[in-house]
């Protein structure tokens, strides 16, 4: 990687890819396989802030590899609503500017983040939903696919085990255990996301989702809502959650962490633990999230005994975990 120059502040970059009750697998190659998808949409993210890009374009990046792997709740992972179709929800946060670009309930966007980022940047809106978030992806020329490409027989097989099951909307491989899964697919909160701080000292935050298993149609969760899922602010943090959506909107989480080191000065870790743990956990949400303050430290709290994850500061090595 290219060393600093003329920009004072060390690059970090850290993502994450959903968070539940974590099962220790007895055949290691199956957490190798997370761990390396992880390191691999890192990787991606990592390149342009070594090379002097923005923090908007490696978090939008690395959002991108994690839509485009099967693994994870977002993109072509994405899990079907009740009527057997995805749903997807995105959004990015410039720190710099506080712009944002959101949309949700897309269904043949292939990478919705970047229909997120088009929202934040060409179109003069914050949000964008459904038809009206498709029709302004086909005028930015968004890659746009057929249904059929988010066609998976393992989400499939999930709604059809959550509907036997009688059990309304489930959170991402709810409604049965899949062979091989290292997360307990009754508690696992399926959404993809990434922070950052170029060398400019600027912030981002960027999160995608297909939502929940058997969902009602139309549902919306925390990703695109600015505050709840995603916030970014030069003056304090960029925060990307995952978890029990609903909770995490009322919690206002995201812009919580972020008031809270604004008007309380607390440190990040003081206050991205209280936000989790103190007013998310106090509601019954469940999950964590990521994030990354102006001097770049990095704080990852989530109240599941696990979470996906990866980071990396200029430098240094990248870093995946699953575990506490």
């Amino acid at each position: 990687m290219s060393s600093i120059t003329d920009m004072n502040h060390p690059y970090v970059l850290a993502i994450h890819g959903g968070a539940g009750t974590i099962i220790p697998s007895a055949d290691h190659q199956i957490e190798a396989v997370y761990h390396a998808a992880l390191k691999q949409a890192t990787a991606v993210g990592e390149i342009i802030l070594a090379n002097g890009g923005s923090a908007v374009d490696a978090v939008v990046a690395a959002v991108v590899a994690l839509e485009d792997c099967p693994l994870f709740n977002a993109g072509c992972g994405s899990v079907y609503t009740a009527d057997g179709i995805q749903e997807m929800d995105a959004s990015v946060m410039d720190g710099s500017t506080l712009a944002a670009g959101a949309v949700t309930c897309v269904r043949t966007v292939r990478n919705p983040v970047r229909l997120a980022q088009a929202v934040m940047e060409k179109s003069g809106c914050v949000l964008l939903t459904s038809e009206g978030a498709e029709r302004f992806a086909h005028e930015c020329g968004i890659d746009m696919v057929a249904p059929e490409y988010f066609a998976n027989e393992i989400r499939m097989a999930q709604l059809l085990r959550a509907r036997t099951a009688a059990a309304g909307a489930q959170l991402d491989h709810d409604g049965g255990a899949t062979s091989g899964d290292p997360i307990d697919p009754n508690q696992k909160f399926g959404t993809v996301g990434a922070v950052a701080r170029d060398r400019s000292g600027n912030l981002a935050s960027a999160v995608s989702t297909g939502g929940l298993t058997n969902k009602r149609p139309g549902r919306v969760g925390d990703t695109p809502i600015v505050g709840a899922g995603c916030y970014a602010d030069n003056r304090t943090v960029a925060v990307a959650a995952t978890g029990t959506g609903e909770y995490f909107m009322r919690a206002v989480a995201a812009y919580d962490i972020a008031a809270r080191i604004e008007y309380g000065h607390l440190s990040l870790e003081q206050a991205a633990h209280q936000t989790i743990f103190d007013k998310v956990s106090a509601l019954g949400g469940r999950g964590g999230v990521i994030a990354i303050d102006r001097d770049g430290n990095l704080a990852m709290p989530f109240n599941t005994s696990g979470m996906y994850r990866a980071w990396v500061r200029e430098g240094e090595a990248v870093h995946t975990a699953i575990f506490l």
